[in-house]
Parts: structure tokens; C-alpha cells; sequence
């Protein structure tokens, strides 16, 4: 019952996926979420996420920001990485994973997508057929809504890692 809302692959830090390695396995598409993936709630890129996101640009990625948030946020940060992007998203609604696929010229073979969040961003991503990483929130500074659900994730996160197990 829980496993839709499982990710593909659990993580400390977007900063230490190897893309390296996925760009070889044939990954071409990076879907991410902004805030508490590349950066805490609210704060603009800073060095570490321009630093990525030119690596990933080096490597031959295309990346697409999609965010639940207004445009100012979203654009606040992409000035800085240049990437295209999707506001108001409506995650985990799959409509927008299919677009940034579409607007990115990949497919769900060659896209994963990396975010904090179980309910919004990884379950959006397996409805779309999106291979993901869920990310541990970079701070613990979150909007109420957002601090009421991570109550809920630790119970798909239990379960999640007692399967690994077996």
C-alpha cells in the first residue's frame, strides 16, 4: 500500500548523487525540486547549486526546476543556474513531470527526478514513471504544513527501510 509513495533511492544530500555515474547509465534529465533539495526553505542558488548545475551542463544533462512555488521564488533562484523551469506545479499531480520531460527532450528511461518530499515530489514522480531520489531536508526550518507532514513521511520511511532489509 505504502510503496507508491517509496522512493528509487534514499539519500543524505542532492550533493552527493553521483551524476557522473547516471550520465554513464544513460541518464539524461534532472528534474529537481528547489528548496530544502538545492538549498534551505526560501534562500537564492548559492555557490554549492551553481557549482552542480554547470557540472551537470558540462556532463550533457538537461535540468528542469519544478516547484510548487510562485514565480518570483522560482525565478529568485534560477537566475543563477539558468535552467528552464515550471512553477506552481501542482506536485504530485504527474501533468508537469511529463511536461519538463517533454520541454527537456527525455523520457522516463532516461529522467530521474531528485526532491525532499514523500507526498509531493517523490509520489508525483512515480505516478509520471520517473526514476527518483528523496533527499534529506538541508534545514529543519519549514513551513507548518510542510513540518505536519514529515510526521507522516517517518511512517513511509519506516516501512521503506524495513523492506530494504529484507
Amino acid at each position: 500500500m505504502l510503496q507508491k509513495f517509496y522512493p528509487g533511492e534514499y539519500v543524505d544530500s542532492t550533493y552527493q548523487i553521483d551524476f557522473d555515474k547516471l550520465y554513464k547509465e544513460g541518464y539524461r534529465g534532472v528534474i529537481f525540486d528547489i528548496d530544502n533539495t538545492l538549498v534551505p526553505h526560501g534562500a537564492p542558488a548559492d555557490e554549492r547549486a551553481i557549482k552542480l548545475f554547470a557540472h551537470l551542463k558540462e556532463l550533457g544533462f538537461s535540468c528542469m526546476l519544478l516547484s510548487n512555488n510562485k514565480e518570483p521564488r522560482v525565478k529568485m533562484f534560477n537566475d543563477a543556474v539558468q535552467v528552464d523551469y515550471i512553477f506552481k506545479a501542482g506536485k504530485p499531480k504527474p501533468a508537469n513531470y511529463r511536461k519538463a520531460m517533454e520541454k527537456m527532450g527525455t523520457n522516463v528511461q532516461n529522467t530521474i527526478f531528485v526532491g525532499d518530499q514523500i507526498f509531493t515530489d517523490v509520489y508525483g514522480a512515480n505516478l509520471a514513471g520517473i526514476r527518483t531520489f528523496l533527499v534529506k531536508p538541508i534545514h529543519p526550518k519549514e513551513e507548518i504544513q510542510i513540518v505536519l507532514k514529515r510526521y507522516l513521511e517517518k511512517i513511509v520511511l519506516f516501512f521503506y527501510k524495513r523492506q530494504l532489509k529484507k
